[in-house]
Formats: C-alpha cells, sequence, structure tokens
C-alpha cells in the first residue's frame, strides 16, 4: 500500500506561478513512476507531467515549456513548478505513483488562476 500526501495549490493571477509536491510513503519500489494529472470542471482527468525514478520525463503539450517537474529519489517526493500560469490551468490537480504495476492517487489539490 502506497500513500500520497500532496502541498502546494491555491490561488494565483494568470502569469503567476506555484509549486505542487508529493511526498509517497509506504511499501515503494526502486522502479516507479510519479506525476501529475488533472482535471477540470466538467473535463477528463488528464495528464500533466510524470517522471519516472530514472529521470525520464513527459509533459502534456499544454504545459511544455511553463511547467517542470522534479523529484527527489531518497525522499520518495515529487514536484512540478508551474509558471506562466493561465486561466485554462484551473483545475484539481492529482499526484500520482504507479508501483509495483498498480497506480495509487493523492486526495488532489485545487489550482485556480484568475485572470
Amino acid at each position: 500500500q502506497v500513500q500520497l500526501r500532496e502541498s502546494g495549490g491555491g490561488l494565483v493571477q494568470a502569469g503567476g506561478s506555484l509549486s505542487l509536491s508529493c511526498a509517497a510513503s509506504g511499501r515503494i519500489s526502486s522502479v516507479n513512476t510519479m506525476g501529475w494529472h488533472r482535471q477540470a470542471p466538467g473535463k477528463q482527468r488528464e495528464l500533466v507531467a510524470v517522471i519516472s525514478s530514472g529521470g525520464s520525463t513527459n509533459y502534456a503539450d499544454s504545459v511544455k515549456g511553463r511547467f517542470t517537474i522534479s523529484r527527489d529519489n531518497a525522499k520518495n517526493t515529487v514536484t512540478l513548478q508551474m509558471n506562466s500560469l493561465n486561466v485554462e490551468d484551473t483545475a484539481v490537480y492529482y499526484c500520482i505513483m504507479r508501483n509495483w504495476g498498480i497506480a495509487y492517487w493523492g486526495q488532489g489539490t485545487q489550482v485556480t488562476v484568475s485572470s
């Protein structure tokens, strides 16, 4: 079993920045993937960015060049630095870890970007 604890998020004006962090605990493999998905009202949950334990990253086209994902394998944490935020980035952001072939989700944290 894996538990994910998210922090960060909140309200920011368009053009601003926010940082999200997620810490994983429990029985964690040395080979895993961590990242973030988001879900805006009335829309499906979508991938934002993920990073493997080896450092490989994958970003949604909509956030490339604006968001940066990083992780600390020793602490089992992942951070999403979000810059140049726009109103379309408003959503609930969920931390995800794929570990031993199972996907674990955080409870979600709200990010609201005002115009």
